[in-house]
């Protein structure tokens, strides 16, 4: 502890909770570092860990005074070296995670070191969240089912983590059936403040998800990183960052009475994203923002990576200590938070001109309408009311412009296709699913048909406004007769136990089992793709005649082909719209003027017929708020059911792989590590292994799916003995490197610019020009020795903060990613793997500079090492022997990433640095 830290340590006044100390922030403005009052309130929990853990090694004293003198305009270029409390992983990206250590485990003992110097000395929660499928729905045997599947399909993974509970102390694994990791960590983990040696501070965290940014609702920081980057943080790596700008978000007003929670959130998500505030920290204050519901608060933080924020703050306020205790925390825990911000000068909602922000954004709340999002971006928004015509829009627009008609459907002579594409129908009452049993599930489908409707991700299912409103209506649609569409699949997921509860004791479960939304698990699923197969004939039927079917979801992602593979179009919309959707079966009708069906008594229904009123909500509301339920269903959270129980669970420090597991290998990252970093290879004669456009997620880069037999992942699979029932997706499957390579870039929409017209993991082998799938075209090249890039557009890696977007690519021989933008974690996750990630400048880009693939590339002196922001020149060869050239930029951002990228990635540097300690000289 350096002396600024000493000098600031302060007794926390006493209270009802132990007495301690805390090192306070006043106290550095009146020692004159800053004003340090003015700072917005995220910026302070930043300088908080900077001040107490200033040692003089991890973290300087100097970094801690230019944080104090933070200016919210000013250029940034100084590395923050943020230290957190603990780390949180879902089990998609915790088993990969968990695997790389227990490799790291067996490096150290290659090299006669100890295996057990690698250990997590910061506290990880792993929730076995996303590995449901929804397998079976819309039956009251539903939720068993599934998880007796879910247990089936994951035996050996579940056994690895009961291994990983028992080899690594400070792992903690929350078994499945329990919730999300989002809702679990808002509604359980989440601490507010730590009490460690005497010494209060706040709870901060980093999440291997990137809506970890959820628990920022109740005033805890986090924000979700890469699993290469939370390896480094579990290991004591701080997590390195540059000092961000602060974009202050003004909510004024109220909302209207009926408009949602999730209406909000896609009107935020739409205005941010517009604002570009990428790599930024937001934070909301006002008095709108006072008014909000804490659990509304929550909604729109968990969607801070859809608008691109890394951070979506709201500081702690008395909405924030009220929620704290209606989930069950003490109340030794609410006075202590109370106490701890008020002592800090943090306790409150700001107003506008309190703090001082880089930029700021005002939002009117009552300017927010009915809205959903679609049809496969988060921040596209179109008010409810105009959504039938905006699919009629969508109908008669090319992919390529953001529309639903793709080449091959323009090609193909399809009468019926081009009969359906007039969305409007005369009889909408006799045609919707609610016309009482009028429907035929088995009628073909037209363009707009629903097939999903699911009530599911922890945006949602963590609002109790939302759902209860979902149930109400349910309760009315039922009660005049309405029925779910036949041909919908509806499910619903809840983020925790707590939802169930809630639910039965406000008598609202009944009607959402009779529309078919029953519980059919606790995780994510339809969101992250696990929506389970669709009825054969609907699927033929949608594949055949090129149908542009239809799925609605309260998600938080609707990236293409992510909810179902066959399905084109995918809504985001609030748990109510889900209910009402589902019934009327279709998504181009208007609410206003077309009934969602015919009730009973042979009358049309309307949306409005069946709304819930706020007063309505607010009676239900109290069923939510009973913190013996969440005490009782969270006091034994880590036990797990008889399922998890009765697993055999393995001893030892090391990992005993299983040789013909087609689920866990080895991860082949350090089979021929050495102590000392290699130099780096020049990056000479070069080439595209594809070229992308606009918002590449990283679904797109590596899909989340389920694996297809006629796909190389598939392929590899048969080639085990393994059957296609048994494939599983690409998230179960992430601990085969053999599977993850193959999955690579093999997304059903991925559009590669260098084969067009063609959808999928194709490319063209240079210089013969051979069509091939992508893995095949990149063995390949690595025969022949040829370094790969890749090329790409605005916002490249949008979407999931999966590390096998970058691990898939590396393992490819994927050197560089030279794009005209990238999202924070993916590029992060990129040179946390090895590969450089480079901006073009200016006006340059993929189109500007004529590419198609056809060329090599060199970015010389790379090999010398890169700094952060260096600019480069890319020599491009063409097929002609011309030759051009474009500066780019080096999106190395910090000096931690120019010795991460030195040293081949983060994994190497950290495992070079836990085998020999006292030479951090040579490795810095």
């Amino acid at each position: 502890m350096t002396q600024l830290a000493r000098d600031t340590l302060r007794p926390l006044p006493p209270g009802g909770y132990p007495a301690g100390s805390f090192h306070s922030l006043p106290a550095l403005e009146a020692m004159g570092l800053g004003r340090v009052s003015r700072l917005p309130v995220s910026l302070r929990i930043v300088l908080e860990s900077l001040l107490r853990n200033a040692d003089g090694e991890r973290v300087a004293e100097a970094q801690v005074r230019a944080l104090a003198a933070w200016r919210p305009r000013q250029p940034r270029s100084e590395e923050i070296p943020f230290v957190v409390a603990r780390i949180v992983a879902p089990d998609s990206s915790g088993v990969p995670l968990l695997a790389d250590l227990a490799a790291m485990r067996d490096a150290a003992q290659r090299m006669d070191r100890p295996p057990g110097i690698v250990e997590p000395v910061v506290p990880v929660d792993l929730v076995v969240d996303h590995s449901l499928v929804v397998d079976r729905a819309g039956s009251a045997d539903a939720l068993l089912h599934n998880m007796q599947l879910e247990y089936r399909q994951n035996e050996e993974r579940y056994r690895f983590l009961k291994w990983a509970a028992g080899a690594f102390k400070g792992v903690r694994i929350v078994p499945p059936g329990t919730g999300i990791v989002h809702q679990i960590n808002v509604e359980r983990l989440a601490r507010g403040v730590w009490l460690r040696d005497g010494v209060y501070f706040p709870d901060t965290l980093v999440g291997t998800d990137s809506h970890t940014s959820m628990v920022n609702g109740i005033g805890v920081l986090g924000w979700g990183v890469g699993g290469i980057e939370a390896e480094a943080g579990m290991l004591g790596q701080p997590v390195y960052f540059l000092t961000p700008d602060v974009v202050g978000v003004e909510l004024a007003g109220a909302l209207r009475p009926g408009v949602t929670a999730t209406d909000l959130v896609l009107t935020v998500t739409e205005t941010l994203r517009r604002a570009k505030v990428v790599g930024k920290f937001v934070e909301f204050f006002g008095e709108g923002a006072a008014s909000l519901p804490t659990a509304d608060r929550c909604t729109i933080a968990n969607m801070a990576p859809e608008y691109g924020a890394t951070a979506a703050y709201f500081p702690v306020d008395r909405n924030t200590l009220d929620y704290l205790a209606a989930t069950g925390r003490t109340a030794q825990e609410v006075a202590a938070l109370e106490a701890y911000f008020r002592a800090q000068d943090m306790f409150g909602m700001p107003r506008r001109g309190d703090l001082d922000y880089s930029d700021e954004i005002r939002i009117d709340l009552s300017a927010v309408v009915p809205s959903v999002a679609g049809p496969s971006r988060p921040q596209d928004r179109v008010a409810l009311a105009g959504l039938k015509a905006h699919f009629g829009r969508l109908l008669a627009t090319p992919v390529e412009r953001g529309g639903l008609v793709r080449a091959q459907d323009r090609a193909a002579d399809d009468g019926a296709a081009t009969a359906a594409a007039s969305p409007g129908t005369a009889d909408a009452g006799a045609t919707h699913a609610g016309a009482a049993g009028a429907a035929d599930a088995a009628a073909p489908l037209r363009d707009g048909d629903i097939v999903l409707a699911a009530i599911t991700s922890c945006t949602n299912t963590s609002n109790p406004g939302v759902l209860l409103a979902a149930g109400l209506l349910a309760r009315k649609a039922v009660e005049k007769g309405l029925r779910t569409h036949p041909r919908v699949k509806t499910s619903f997921t809840p983020g925790s136990r707590v939802v169930d509860a809630y639910l039965a004791a406000a008598g609202l479960q009944p009607a959402l089992d009779a529309l078919g939304f029953q519980v059919v698990g606790h995780g994510c699923a339809t969101c992250m793709g696990s929506s389970g197969p669709l009825p054969p004939a609907i699927e033929d039927d949608i594949v055949r005649n090129r149908r542009v079917a239809v799925a609605v979801l309260s998600g938080n992602r609707n990236f293409e082909a992510r909810i179902h593979q066959a399905v084109r179009a995918n809504f985001l919309m609030s748990p109510p719209l889900v209910v009402a959707f589902a019934i009327a079966g279709r998504i181009d009708f208007d609410p206003d003027t077309e009934p969602l069906g015919t009730g009973a008594d042979g009358r049309p229904v309307y949306l409005r017929d069946v709304w819930p009123s706020p007063d309505e909500i607010a009676a239900a509301m109290p069923h939510a708020g009973n913190p013996e339920d969440f005490r009782r269903l969270y006091a034994d959270f880590t036990e797990g059911d008889a399922l998890w129980r009765a697993l055999p669970a393995a001893a030892g420090e090391r990992y005993a792989w299983e040789p013909q597991s087609t689920y866990l290998r080895r991860p082949p990252f350090f089979d021929d590590f050495q102590p000392e970093p290699r130099p780096l290879a020049p990056l000479r004669g070069a080439r595209a292994l594809a070229i992308l456009g606009d918002s590449v997620t990283t679904d797109h880069i590596n899909p989340a799916a389920a694996i297809k037999p006629e796909l190389q992942a598939g392929a590899y699979l048969l080639s085990q003995g393994v059957a296609p029932a048994d494939f599983n997706s690409y998230i179960a499957r992430r601990s085969n490197h053999e599977v993850m390579m193959r999955g690579a870039f093999a997304h059903v929409r991925l559009r590669n610019l260098m084969v067009p017209g063609t959808e999928g993991g194709y490319t063209l082998h240079q210089p013969d020009g051979a069509r091939m799938t992508i893995y095949d075209a990149a063995m390949a090249y690595a025969r022949e020795r040829v370094p790969l890039v890749v090329l790409a557009g605005e916002e490249y890696g949008t979407g999931s903060s999966r590390d096998w977007a970058a691990k898939g690519p590396a393992l490819l021989g994927v050197r560089a990613v030279i794009a005209r933008g990238f999202e924070r974690i993916h590029r992060s996750n990129l040179v946390g793997m090895g590969i450089l990630p480079c901006q073009f400048t200016g006006a340059d880009g993929v189109a500007a500079l004529g590419l198609d693939g056809s060329e090599t590339f060199e970015l010389p002196g790379i090999e010398r090492g890169v700094a952060p922001g260096q600019a480069l020149r890319l020599l491009i060869r063409r097929a002609d022997g011309s030759q051009a050239e474009a500066e780019v930029l080096a999106r190395i951002d910090t000096p931690i990433e120019s010795t991460y990228f030195r040293h081949g990635g983060i994994l190497p540097y950290m495992l070079r640095k836990l085998l020999d300690p006292n030479h951090e000289e040579a490795i810095a």
